[in-house]
C-alpha cells in the first residue's frame, strides 16, 4: 500500500526532491565549465581608470589605460576596450582606435588589482596628419557597454591609431 502524505507535505517533498535533481544538474553544469565562469565580469562601478605614463621613443607613442578593480571581490577582464579621443565638448575626433590583432586571455583582477592596455600613435605626422588634439579618451572597458570619460590630451598622427588588449 503506498504511503499517502498530505497535499502541503506531498508538494513539500515534491519540492525537495525538485529542486535535489535541479540542483544535481546545475552543480553538473557548473562542473564542466572553465574554472574562469565563476569570475564575474568587471563591472564599470568596480572598476577606476586611470593613465599610466607615456612611453615615447623612435617615432612613436605608447601611453597605457590603467583598469584598476575597486570591489570587494574578483573580477575579469577579456579582450579589448573600445577608445575613442573627444573633443573639450565631448564629440568624436576621429574614428576609434583599432585592435592590434593580437591574442588575449582572460585577466583576473583580485581587489586593489590593475590590469593594462596600451594605446599606439606617432609623435607627429610622420606617415600623414595629425588631428586636433583630444581633451578626453571615452574608454569602454573589455565586456562593457558603460562608457568612461579620462581627462587626456592626446593627438592621433598618421592615421594610427591602436589599442591592445588588456593584460597584467
Amino acid at each position: 500500500m503506498p504511503l499517502s502524505l498530505p497535499l502541503p507535505r506531498k508538494l513539500a517533498a515534491a519540492g525537495i526532491a525538485a529542486a535535489v535533481v535541479a540542483g544535481g544538474a546545475a552543480a553538473a553544469a557548473l562542473a564542466a565549465q572553465p574554472a574562469s565562469a565563476a569570475v564575474p565580469t568587471c563591472s564599470a562601478s568596480n572598476l577606476y581608470l586611470s593613465l599610466g605614463r607615456q612611453d615615447h621613443g623612435a617615432g612613436q607613442l605608447y601611453w597605457p589605460i590603467r583598469f584598476t578593480n575597486t570591489g570587494t571581490g574578483s573580477c575579469a577582464l577579456r579582450g579589448y576596450p573600445g577608445v575613442s579621443v573627444l573633443s573639450v565638448d565631448h564629440r568624436q575626433i576621429g574614428p576609434a582606435a583599432t585592435r592590434t590583432g593580437q591574442s588575449f586571455a582572460t585577466v583576473t583582477l583580485r581587489p586593489a588589482q590593475t590590469a593594462s592596455a596600451v594605446i599606439h600613435t606617432t609623435n607627429g605626422p610622420i606617415g600623414g596628419p595629425c588631428r586636433p588634439a583630444g581633451t578626453y579618451l571615452r574608454v569602454y572597458p573589455p565586456g562593457s557597454h558603460q562608457a568612461f570619460l579620462v581627462p587626456a590630451s592626446l593627438r592621433v598622427c598618421s592615421n594610427v591609431f591602436t589599442i591592445s588588449p588588456t593584460s597584467h
